[in-house]
Protein backbone atom coordinates (compact mmCIF):
# COMPACT_ATOMS: atom_id res chain seq x y z
CA UNK A 1 0.00 0.00 0.00
CA UNK A 2 2.89 2.59 0.09
CA UNK A 3 2.89 4.31 -2.76
CA UNK A 4 -0.96 4.84 -3.03
CA UNK A 5 -0.69 5.75 0.79
CA UNK A 6 1.80 8.24 0.08
CA UNK A 7 -0.04 9.58 -2.42
CA UNK A 8 -2.98 9.81 -0.47
CA UNK A 9 -1.17 11.47 2.57
CA UNK A 10 -0.12 14.44 -0.23
CA UNK A 11 -3.56 14.31 -1.60
CA UNK A 12 -5.02 15.19 2.03
CA UNK A 13 -1.91 17.17 3.13
CA UNK A 14 0.27 14.52 5.18
CA UNK A 15 3.00 13.77 2.89
CA UNK A 16 3.03 -0.65 -2.36
CA UNK A 17 -0.89 -9.99 -1.55
CA UNK A 18 -1.16 -9.91 1.67
CA UNK A 19 -1.51 -9.38 2.79
CA UNK A 20 -4.16 -10.86 4.89
CA UNK A 21 -3.64 -15.14 4.72
CA UNK A 22 -6.75 -16.95 4.80
CA UNK A 23 -7.11 -19.94 7.37
CA UNK A 24 -6.89 -23.39 5.83
CA UNK A 25 -9.79 -25.74 6.19
CA UNK A 26 -9.94 -28.40 9.22
CA UNK A 27 -12.23 -31.14 10.00
CA UNK A 28 -12.06 -29.79 13.97
CA UNK A 29 -14.03 -27.09 15.19
CA UNK A 30 -11.74 -24.66 15.87
CA UNK A 31 -7.93 -25.26 14.34
CA UNK A 32 -4.88 -23.03 14.28
CA UNK A 33 -2.22 -22.42 12.04
CA UNK A 34 0.84 -20.18 11.87
CA UNK A 35 2.70 -18.57 8.93
CA UNK A 36 6.36 -16.59 8.79
CA UNK A 37 8.03 -15.45 5.99
CA UNK A 38 10.00 -12.78 3.50
CA UNK A 39 9.89 -10.94 0.88
CA UNK A 40 12.19 -8.63 -1.25
CA UNK A 41 9.60 -6.08 -1.34
CA UNK A 42 6.03 -5.42 0.19
CA UNK A 43 3.58 -5.23 -2.48
CA UNK A 44 0.29 -4.27 -2.21
CA UNK A 45 -2.32 -3.65 -5.23
CA UNK A 46 0.76 -3.03 -7.26
CA UNK A 47 2.27 -0.47 -4.80
CA UNK A 48 5.30 -0.82 -2.63
CA UNK A 49 4.70 -0.62 1.02
CA UNK A 50 8.59 -0.74 2.49
CA UNK A 51 10.23 1.64 0.18
CA UNK A 52 11.47 -0.95 -2.01
CA UNK A 53 13.18 -2.80 0.92
CA UNK A 54 12.89 -5.98 2.31
CA UNK A 55 9.80 -7.35 4.18
CA UNK A 56 9.48 -9.70 6.86
CA UNK A 57 5.98 -11.05 8.19
CA UNK A 58 3.96 -13.36 9.95
CA UNK A 59 0.33 -14.21 11.18
CA UNK A 60 -1.97 -17.00 12.68
CA UNK A 61 -5.21 -18.20 11.27
CA UNK A 62 -8.25 -19.83 13.06
CA UNK A 63 -10.52 -22.13 11.34
CA UNK A 64 -13.99 -21.79 12.94
CA UNK A 65 -16.22 -24.31 12.58
CA UNK A 66 -16.98 -25.82 8.58
CA UNK A 67 -16.97 -21.98 6.90
CA UNK A 68 -15.47 -19.63 9.23
CA UNK A 69 -12.08 -17.73 10.16
CA UNK A 70 -10.68 -15.69 11.43
CA UNK A 71 -6.92 -14.10 12.13
CA UNK A 72 -4.12 -11.24 12.82
CA UNK A 73 -1.51 -10.73 10.07
CA UNK A 74 2.02 -8.45 10.91
CA UNK A 75 4.59 -6.75 8.36
CA UNK A 76 6.87 -3.95 8.86
CA UNK A 77 6.18 -1.03 6.25
CA UNK A 78 8.31 2.25 5.64
CA UNK A 79 6.31 4.92 4.56
CA UNK A 80 8.94 7.49 5.05
CA UNK A 81 6.64 9.08 7.90
CA UNK A 82 7.64 7.14 11.28
CA UNK A 83 5.01 4.12 10.53
CA UNK A 84 7.20 1.13 10.85
CA UNK A 85 4.35 -1.72 11.30
CA UNK A 86 1.33 -2.66 9.43
CA UNK A 87 -1.12 -5.15 11.42
CA UNK A 88 -3.93 -6.79 9.96
CA UNK A 89 -7.18 -8.09 12.11
CA UNK A 90 -9.83 -9.98 9.83
CA UNK A 91 -12.94 -12.73 9.91
CA UNK A 92 -15.47 -14.21 7.67
CA UNK A 93 -17.28 -16.92 6.37
CA UNK A 94 -16.37 -19.24 3.36
CA UNK A 95 -19.80 -20.45 2.10
CA UNK A 96 -20.22 -23.39 -0.70
CA UNK A 97 -22.52 -22.77 -3.38
CA UNK A 98 -22.23 -25.75 -6.04
CA UNK A 99 -19.01 -25.47 -7.65
CA UNK A 100 -18.49 -22.14 -5.76
CA UNK A 101 -16.64 -21.13 -2.70
CA UNK A 102 -18.08 -17.60 -1.67
CA UNK A 103 -16.14 -15.51 1.17
CA UNK A 104 -17.44 -13.13 2.74
CA UNK A 105 -15.48 -10.76 5.40
CA UNK A 106 -14.29 -8.04 6.74
CA UNK A 107 -10.03 -6.48 7.12
CA UNK A 108 -9.23 -4.06 9.32
CA UNK A 109 -5.41 -2.24 8.44
CA UNK A 110 -4.16 -0.78 12.18
CA UNK A 111 -0.69 1.02 11.87
CA UNK A 112 2.16 1.34 14.65
CA UNK A 113 3.75 5.04 15.32
CA UNK A 114 2.10 6.65 12.82
CA UNK A 115 2.21 10.39 13.01
CA UNK A 116 -0.41 12.95 13.88
CA UNK A 117 -3.17 14.32 11.08
CA UNK A 118 -5.08 12.51 8.98
CA UNK A 119 -6.01 8.31 10.60
CA UNK A 120 -4.46 5.95 8.35
CA UNK A 121 -6.00 2.89 10.07
CA UNK A 122 -8.92 2.08 7.78
CA UNK A 123 -11.21 -1.10 7.57
CA UNK A 124 -12.17 -2.97 4.33
CA UNK A 125 -15.27 -5.71 3.85
CA UNK A 126 -14.74 -8.18 0.82
CA UNK A 127 -16.32 -10.37 -1.15
CA UNK A 128 -15.06 -12.88 -3.13
CA UNK A 129 -15.79 -16.24 -4.70
CA UNK A 130 -13.62 -19.05 -6.66
CA UNK A 131 -14.39 -21.88 -8.52
CA UNK A 132 -12.41 -24.82 -9.87
CA UNK A 133 -11.19 -24.55 -13.80
CA UNK A 134 -9.57 -27.88 -14.76
CA UNK A 135 -6.78 -28.90 -12.13
CA UNK A 136 -6.77 -24.57 -11.23
CA UNK A 137 -8.86 -22.21 -9.63
CA UNK A 138 -10.63 -18.51 -11.41
CA UNK A 139 -12.31 -16.24 -8.42
CA UNK A 140 -13.35 -12.85 -8.41
CA UNK A 141 -13.19 -10.26 -5.39
CA UNK A 142 -14.30 -6.48 -4.33
CA UNK A 143 -13.13 -4.56 -1.47
CA UNK A 144 -14.58 -1.12 -0.23
CA UNK A 145 -13.97 1.02 2.07
CA UNK A 146 -16.09 4.10 3.06
CA UNK A 147 -13.22 5.85 4.70
CA UNK A 148 -9.54 4.71 3.06
CA UNK A 149 -6.34 5.18 4.30
CA UNK A 150 -5.47 9.04 5.31
CA UNK A 151 -8.92 9.85 5.93
CA UNK A 152 -9.57 9.63 1.99
CA UNK A 153 -12.73 9.00 1.55
CA UNK A 154 -14.41 5.78 0.10
CA UNK A 155 -12.41 3.15 -1.85
CA UNK A 156 -13.00 0.14 -4.22
CA UNK A 157 -10.98 -2.53 -5.39
CA UNK A 158 -12.14 -5.15 -7.55
CA UNK A 159 -10.11 -7.89 -9.09
CA UNK A 160 -10.05 -11.21 -11.16
CA UNK A 161 -7.41 -13.63 -10.44
CA UNK A 162 -6.57 -17.40 -11.16
CA UNK A 163 -3.79 -20.22 -10.26
CA UNK A 164 -2.61 -23.39 -11.52
CA UNK A 165 -0.29 -26.23 -10.92
CA UNK A 166 2.26 -27.09 -13.12
CA UNK A 167 1.19 -31.02 -14.39
CA UNK A 168 2.86 -33.25 -11.30
CA UNK A 169 5.74 -30.79 -10.52
CA UNK A 170 6.05 -28.85 -7.65
CA UNK A 171 5.41 -25.83 -9.69
CA UNK A 172 2.43 -23.29 -9.94
CA UNK A 173 1.79 -20.19 -11.79
CA UNK A 174 -1.09 -17.67 -10.42
CA UNK A 175 -1.75 -13.97 -11.25
CA UNK A 176 -4.45 -11.13 -11.09
CA UNK A 177 -5.82 -7.65 -12.39
CA UNK A 178 -7.31 -5.43 -10.65
CA UNK A 179 -8.52 -1.77 -10.66
CA UNK A 180 -8.19 0.89 -7.73
CA UNK A 181 -10.90 3.56 -7.27
CA UNK A 182 -10.19 6.08 -4.20
CA UNK A 183 -12.27 9.17 -3.79
CA UNK A 184 -9.42 11.84 -4.02
CA UNK A 185 -9.11 10.92 -7.28
CA UNK A 186 -6.37 7.57 -7.09
CA UNK A 187 -7.60 5.19 -10.29
CA UNK A 188 -4.99 2.73 -11.44
CA UNK A 189 -4.99 -0.46 -12.83
CA UNK A 190 -2.59 -3.23 -11.68
CA UNK A 191 -1.34 -6.89 -12.72
CA UNK A 192 0.40 -9.38 -11.26
CA UNK A 193 2.46 -12.65 -12.26
CA UNK A 194 4.11 -15.34 -10.50
CA UNK A 195 5.70 -18.63 -10.86
CA UNK A 196 5.42 -20.51 -7.41
CA UNK A 197 7.37 -23.71 -5.81
CA UNK A 198 6.37 -26.11 -2.86
CA UNK A 199 9.84 -26.93 -1.23
CA UNK A 200 7.59 -29.07 1.13
CA UNK A 201 4.04 -29.41 2.01
CA UNK A 202 5.10 -26.14 3.92
CA UNK A 203 7.68 -24.40 2.56
CA UNK A 204 7.13 -22.14 -0.49
CA UNK A 205 9.30 -20.08 -2.50
CA UNK A 206 7.46 -17.28 -5.19
CA UNK A 207 8.63 -15.34 -7.63
CA UNK A 208 6.34 -12.25 -9.03
CA UNK A 209 6.04 -9.55 -11.51
CA UNK A 210 3.89 -6.63 -10.53
CA UNK A 211 2.87 -4.17 -12.45
CA UNK A 212 0.33 -0.72 -12.40
CA UNK A 213 -0.63 1.91 -15.31
CA UNK A 214 -0.08 4.80 -12.95
CA UNK A 215 3.53 4.43 -12.35
CA UNK A 216 4.37 8.15 -13.02
CA UNK A 217 1.41 9.99 -10.79
CA UNK A 218 1.74 7.36 -7.70
CA UNK A 219 6.06 7.89 -8.15
CA UNK A 220 8.64 5.82 -7.59
CA UNK A 221 6.75 3.18 -5.17
CA UNK A 222 4.33 2.21 -8.81
CA UNK A 223 7.15 1.11 -10.64
CA UNK A 224 7.22 -2.42 -12.32
CA UNK A 225 9.14 -4.78 -10.31
CA UNK A 226 9.92 -8.30 -9.38
CA UNK A 227 9.41 -9.80 -5.96
CA UNK A 228 11.13 -13.04 -4.62
CA UNK A 229 9.27 -14.30 -1.66
CA UNK A 230 9.66 -17.22 0.96
CA UNK A 231 6.69 -18.50 3.20
CA UNK A 232 6.92 -21.28 5.52
CA UNK A 233 3.67 -22.32 7.88
CA UNK A 234 3.21 -24.70 10.61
Amino acid sequence: MKALKLALLGAVGALALGGAAQAQEDAGPVSLSFNVGAASDYVFRGISQTDEDVQIFGGVDATLGSIGYAGVWVSNVDFNNGTDLEYDIYAGIKPVMGPVTFDLGVIYYGYTDAPSGPDQDYWEGKLAASTAAGPGTIGAAVFYSPEFFGETGDATYVEVNGSMPLGESKFSVSGALGKQWVDTGVDYTTWNAGLGFALTDHVGFDVRYWGTTEGSSLGYLADDRVVVGVKATF
